[in-house]
């Protein structure tokens, strides 16, 4: 009996895993734009229009959202734009590139210090980010080396 009662309570986790998984995608469906996704434009056209879908999207969303809840719509995208900002003065100032290109440095010292490299390994990996082989401080996909697009 305590083998079928085994079996019955795996089905119920099974089932209410289900649920929690159709719970957490349901957002993240509502969150999905049925558009196409639009070609790039050339210069800071291409900025205005990121800015203004995003603008659109979140306006959808919170639509979507004061209406499910029943309440008036301004009052959501109050509510978001006050979590969003309390968000952002929470996030830590990252650090510039050269801030973090200094700490590489650091640390390939260190690991020279402790023999985990040699000195021509660390030459050749500092050689390698400033090439923009790997993202990060000079590297492809960051705004702050000579390679990125911010300085």
């Amino acid at each position: 009996m305590s083998r079928t009662m085994s079996k019955k309570h795996l089905l119920a986790g099974l089932a209410a895993a289900g649920v929690l998984g159709v719970g957490i995608a349901a957002p993240t469906v509502a969150f999905a734009t049925d558009s196409p996704t639009p070609t790039p434009s050339a210069g800071s056209d291409q900025g205005a229009d990121r800015q203004q879908q995003r603008a659109d999207r979140q306006g959808e969303f919170a639509a979507a959202l004061a209406e499910e809840l029943g309440v008036p719509t301004d009052k959501v995208t109050a509510a978001l734009e006050k979590i969003r900002e309390q968000h952002r003065a929470d996030r830590p100032a990252r650090p510039s590139g050269e801030d973090r290109q200094a700490a590489l440095k650091e640390r390939l010292a260190q690991a020279v210090k402790d023999g985990k490299l040699t000195q021509e390994q660390a030459d050749a990996i500092t050689k390698a980010v400033e090439a923009g082989v790997f993202p990060g401080p000079g590297g492809r996909g960051h705004h702050g080396g000579p390679e990125g697009t911010g300085n």
